[in-house]
């Protein structure tokens, strides 16, 4: 993992929330909510503050009213950019009658204040594109203090110009150590804007609306959400890993969705016309369906023309990427199939390790899990082929077993989580039957959730890598085989989300209804270890710590101030395969030997000691020297990084002759070298990963060389290369 400092990593700093570009001709946004979503507001509260459906309900009161309007005023302006404190001291009758609003679906406010929100938007454009007439000064000495969240609302005009003057210039310069000539940068920028402008100003009421309900549900409890109904099929679809359409993943630039990715095996990889960078300007639904022209539209009304229905067709009118924006018109019918999502799926390698010592050489399957993914409504049908996690993974571990592997490592760095059944499942593949997780319920009651299959798919040598952005699920898989004693956990303390969500459809209540009131993923239980112990802001800890990428009070679930309190219950019986212990200091000593010795490992730890620390800054200079100094700097540094791998015959980094910041926005970029970018990433040598993997090697040797040590970790194991005896 190669980590830059924050000031390249903002691609463009003043945004807006979940800027969509619309139609063209969007009608005008309402000035109040619907019919619909007064009721949704209704019953939204009906679930957050007057039931005990909710694990923590929270009452209406004039507290949460003033968090609920503090949160809006952040969805809308979180970088404090666009409002002053005099609009939001205007806004203050509003705060006083959120309550009421709410309960009512009265929420005419929420709509005046994102119209505000809308007319600074334009005030702020106008004013940065006009600042794009005259020279910029880079031999100051100033500079660009990002990290807004804590500061005061500006106290004026001028005070808000100061910043976005900062803001542009840095813009600006970025585009200018890109190498990008005054008129191209000019031109860039500009267009940059207008865009901005004219995507705020194509929101739809239904996205306010979303805006406004995820303050109030927020307020509630970090991991409480509102979806309207596209936003909850698009969740849904994720978490099935699969979709009803085309096969391709699609972009928006400028006024066009442009081919990103064909999918494979979906029906637009099997005719094999489409490819990316095509341009889709029109759409019909059947062979002869008339076409709607899509130019101006937003990404998702283009998406929900192109899917539907298995079996169905859909005629498409595209421009060949390489025919240009005015080149000629094609037009193809696709018949509509379901499409597996393959690239969020288990994914399964083998690394070797080499043996030294007299010790052998050893062979290490890796199975990289990016979620706990599982189709809902596929398991609730009993499909046979339906998406789970755990499915994939046992037949990667059936693969490894054959290759007569020596152990396993699933990774699960920046596994966010997914389906609480597929953690407890996939632990299942791991340990004979017993728990694996106790929920409490809002009233008190503790359930233990267990695995109840006696079968073992892997019962060898196993590890676990995770980091700060594994959540959730991955904290109960991890925090499970920690417990058991079952492998060894390896990384960074984990995210801390100790809660368990679930989905209720807002249809099931009015009678009749489908599709008109969206869904609420809702906290209602907090899980427990089979040890007692919450993971709840304190995360899993791993027997054998890397250094720390992100700093805790920057990100995790401590960093949210109205998450959980960490606490513990009682224990539950469970089987004790091992204790590492005894093993750790061995571990340890020929950790640090190997990693003194690794390069890549070297070089990993020194690019999070310079992310942390232009993290803690918080600001980057505007003067040209001295940030054309650090480029050159970073450049040469990847440069000789490179030069080192050719002569000790390391991998090599594809990426190393990329520069590191290219001054653009990723809808600026061009679409197919940009996807084409991000899958070599991927190949990007993983010290981490390989350490981890000779970690659980290491162990494999001492433990097979020396029976009474194996004796004392493993006690429950009867065979050499069993740890789940």
């Amino acid at each position: 993992m190669k980590f830059k400092a924050p000031a390249f990593l903002l691609a463009l700093a003043l945004t807006a929330p979940l800027a969509l570009a619309a139609h063209a001709d969007s009608p005008a946004l309402p000035s109040a909510a619907t019919a619909d979503q007064a009721t949704t507001s209704k019953l939204v509260y009906g679930l957050l503050s007057d039931s005990r459906y909710a694990y923590r309900p929270r009452a209406l009161d004039t507290a949460t009213s003033k968090d609920v309007f503090k949160r809006y005023l952040e969805a809308l302006d979180g970088s404090k950019q666009f409002f002053t404190q005099a609009d939001v001291t205007r806004f203050a009758p509003f705060e006083a009658n959120i309550a009421t609003a709410i309960r009512g679906g009265e929420l005419e406010p929420a709509f005046q204040v994102f119209a505000v929100y809308k007319q600074r938007v334009g005030e702020r454009v106008a004013y940065a594109r006009k600042l794009l007439k005259q020279e910029f000064d880079f031999s100051t000495q100033d500079r660009f203090e990002y990290d807004r969240k804590d500061v005061p609302w500006a106290a004026s005009d001028a005070e808000l110009d100061e910043l976005w003057r900062k803001s542009v210039k840095n813009d600006w310069l970025r585009l200018k150590l890109a190498g990008k000539p005054a008129a191209e940068i000019r031109k860039t920028l500009d267009k940059r804007y207008a865009t901005l402008e004219k995507s705020v100003n194509e929101l739809k009421g239904e996205d306010v609306f979303q805006f406004f309900l995820n303050s109030y549900t927020s307020a509630v409890d970090p991991h409480t959400d509102y979806f309207t109904p596209r936003t909850a099929e698009n969740f849904n679809q994720a978490m099935s890993l699969s979709l009803e359409g085309i096969g391709a993943q699609l972009q928006r630039q400028d006024d066009m969705v442009v081919i990103r990715e064909i999918i494979a095996g979906g029906p637009a990889a099997v005719n094999g016309t489409l490819k990316p960078g095509d341009r889709i300007v029109g759409v019909g639904q059947g062979k002869s369906g008339p076409l709607e022209d899509v130019i101006g539209w937003r990404i998702d009304d283009v998406v929900a023309k192109i899917r539907g229905k298995k079996d169905t067709q859909v005629r498409l009118e595209f421009i060949p990427a390489e025919e240009g924006v005015d080149g000629k018109h094609h037009t193809l019918v696709l018949t509509r199939q379901k499409v597996r999502l393959a690239e969020q799926a288990a994914k399964g390698e083998t690394l070797t390790i080499p043996g030294k010592d007299g010790e052998p050489a050893r062979k290490v399957g890796v199975i990289k899990l990016p979620t706990f993914y599982q189709d809902f409504e596929g398991r609730r049908r009993n499909a046979a082929d339906y998406a789970s996690a755990t499915r994939d993974v046992a037949k990667l571990l059936a693969g490894f077993k054959a290759d007569k592997l020596d152990g396993v490592v699933l990774d699960l760095r920046n596994n966010g989580g997914g389906s609480l059944d597929e953690a407890i499942e996939l632990t299942g593949l791991f340990i004979e039957q017993g728990p694996v997780v106790q929920v409490r319920e809002s009233g008190g009651r503790v359930t233990v959730n267990s695995d109840r299959s006696a079968a073992v798919a892997w019962d060898g040598p196993m590890a676990v890598l995770i980091n700060r952005g594994s959540a959730s699920a991955s904290e109960i898989f991890a925090g499970a085989i920690q417990d058991y004693g079952r492998g060894l956990v390896i990384g960074e303390t984990t995210f801390g989300k100790g809660t368990v969500q679930n989905i209720v459809d807002l249809d099931r209540w009015p009678s009749g209804e489908t599709q008109r009131f969206g869904q609420v993923k809702l906290t209602i239980a907090q899980f427990f270890r089979v040890s007692g112990s919450s993971t709840q802001h304190k995360g899993v800890v791993p027997d054998l710590a890397f250094p720390a990428s992100v700093d805790a009070s920057e990100y995790g679930e401590s960093t949210y101030d109205n998450a959980l309190p960490w606490t513990r219950i009682a224990a539950v019986p469970h089987t004790q395969y091992g204790n590492f212990g005894p093993l750790l200091p061995k571990l340890e000593t020929r950790h640090a030997a190997r990693i003194a010795a690794d390069k890549e490992f070297q070089w990993w730890n020194e690019d999070v000691a310079q992310f942390r620390a232009e993290a803690a800054k918080k600001y980057v200079s505007l003067n040209e020297g001295e940030r054309r100094a650090e480029r050159e700097k970073q450049d040469a540094q990847r440069k000789q990084r490179q030069a080192i791998r050719k002569e000790l015959g390391l991998d090599l980094d594809p990426l190393a002759d990329d520069s590191n910041d290219d001054g653009l926005t990723g809808n600026e970029r061009d679409i197919v070298k940009d996807a084409a970018r991000e899958k070599a990433a991927e190949k990007r040598p993983d010290p981490l990963l390989r350490e981890s993997a000779s970690i659980l090697a290491d162990a494999v040797n001492l433990l097979e060389a020396d029976r009474p040590l194996s004796a004392q970790v493993l006690p429950q194991s009867t065979a050499v290369g069993r740890w789940a005896d």
